[in-house]
């Protein structure tokens, strides 16, 4: 769960260090700038079109697209639950997956003995630690990676096709036979019954699903880093479009708690780098740096936490969503958070590439993506519309409208009791 843009040999991790025995050639200035440049494309592009769909899907009938509204008492718990389980992988990592390094290496302990004038002395009792077992070391770190890899081939795939669907449907011919389909599971029976998963879909979103299943065989296989980041686009795009905040308020209760998630982290521990660079998953976008010598087979790598995208990503979607509200036909909210997410993005790769250490990027892209719209909204004299605009929860509406339904239906089938009486 990296939320921290860094390069692994030229940043947080150790400079020039060696891979396979052998020592990395520095990167050049040309790599470095096509590098950063890479994540900053890629960050924008799912923000960007993630913000566009958001207004598609929050208008949206189908259950199967509905948001999901983050709350203000969802958005003060992130911040917490991301923490622990934060710290949950860094020790699940550290301790009950040591270095191999450390097998038949000195373990020094102290032992009492008595010397021959009746005196006790502690000395040391070195031992070597061949015999020494941690717990649960029949799981290796390969086969949890493993069953992590599993586990997000499945997510991947669903993202990348839920992702891709719109596009491939202009590929598609008219006379396309189109089937219709719903999976549908449902819990209890009769008034009781409820609605666990419903999910509509058709055959050209089967069609989306098998060329997802070719991206998501290539990433189990080779974990190249187009798969990766081909899965992790898919992810942040996807949560962009999906999570809703209900207001500009929760929307700076979560920055402003992840902001001081992400600052502590990375510049109060080492357990945010040590987890990426642990963490064999699609959950941070990366680009080599030394793609101009080695081509596709690079492994020099700057690398973008997914939640440096996601985060602001949503804020900027509400304010989007704020814009069209105001039925101005303006999107100067949404277009000063862009620029603002541009600015706080390019200001952490400058500071990272000046200081060559890993940077929270949520330390600069918070500032940025909340004090911007609220300096226009000033100038403009719109803070208590932005402040008080409010989105209902689409769910809630959903039910509230069938409801209404239930009730419209149950009256007129009333009146007509009547009238046959």
């Amino acid at each position: 769960m990296d939320s921290a843009l860094s390069d692994p040999h030229n940043g947080s991790a150790e400079a020039g260090g060696t891979a396979n025995g052998t020592t990395r050639p520095p990167s050049t200035p040309e790599g470095i700038a096509l590098a950063y440049g890479s994540l900053l494309l890629m960050a924008l592009l799912p923000i960007f079109f993630g913000a566009l769909r958001s207004v598609r899907c929050a208008r949206g009938k189908n259950a199967s697209d509905m948001p999901e509204t983050i709350t203000s008492r969802d958005a003060a718990r992130f911040p917490i639950i991301a923490s622990c389980t934060l710290l949950g992988l860094y020790l699940f990592f550290k301790v009950y997956f040591p270095n191999k390094s450390y097998t038949g290496s000195v373990l020094k302990t102290w032992k009492t003995q008595k010397s021959k004038k009746g005196k006790t002395a502690v000395i040391q009792n070195p031992t070597t630690r061949d015999n020494h077992r941690f717990p649960l070391e029949i799981f290796s770190q390969e086969y949890i990676n493993l069953l992590l890899s599993m586990y997000f081939f499945v997510l991947g795939i669903l993202a990348l096709s839920h992702t891709i669907s719109p596009f491939m449907n202009k590929f598609f011919p008219a006379n396309f036979p189109n089937r219709q389909y719903q999976l549908l599971f449902t819990q209890g029976s009769g008034e009781n019954k409820e609605e666990i998963i419903n999910y509509e879909f058709d055959a050209k979103d089967l069609v989306c699903l098998g060329l997802s299943s070719i991206v998501g065989v290539w990433y189990l296989l080779r974990k190249h880093w187009i798969a990766n980041n081909l899965f992790g686009l898919a992810f942040s795009l996807n949560g962009v479009e999906l999570l809703h905040l209900n207001n500009v308020s929760t929307g700076c209760i979560l920055l402003g708690g992840l902001f001081i998630y992400d600052v502590f982290w990375v510049f109060g521990t080492n357990v945010m780098v040590t987890v990426a660079k642990s963490f064999e998953a699609p959950i941070k976008l990366v680009f080599p740096q030394d793609l101009l010598e080695k081509g596709l087979e690079a492994d020099n790598f700057a690398m973008l936490g997914l939640g440096d995208i996601v985060i602001p990503g949503i804020f900027i979607a509400l304010l989007l969503r704020f814009d069209i509200s105001l039925k101005k036909n303006t999107h100067t909210y949404f277009y000063t958070s862009f620029a603002a997410y541009i600015f706080g993005l390019g200001l952490t790769i400058f500071i990272m590439h000046i200081f060559k250490h890993a940077q929270p990027a949520l330390l600069y892209l918070v500032p940025a993506c909340i004090g911007f719209p609220v300096l226009v909204a000033l100038a403009k004299g719109e803070v208590t519309e932005m402040f008080s605009y409010e989105e209902s929860n689409p769910k809630d509406a959903a039910a509230v409208t069938e409801g209404s339904k239930e009730g419209t239906e149950a009256s007129a089938s009333k009146g007509l009791e009547k009238k046959e009486k």
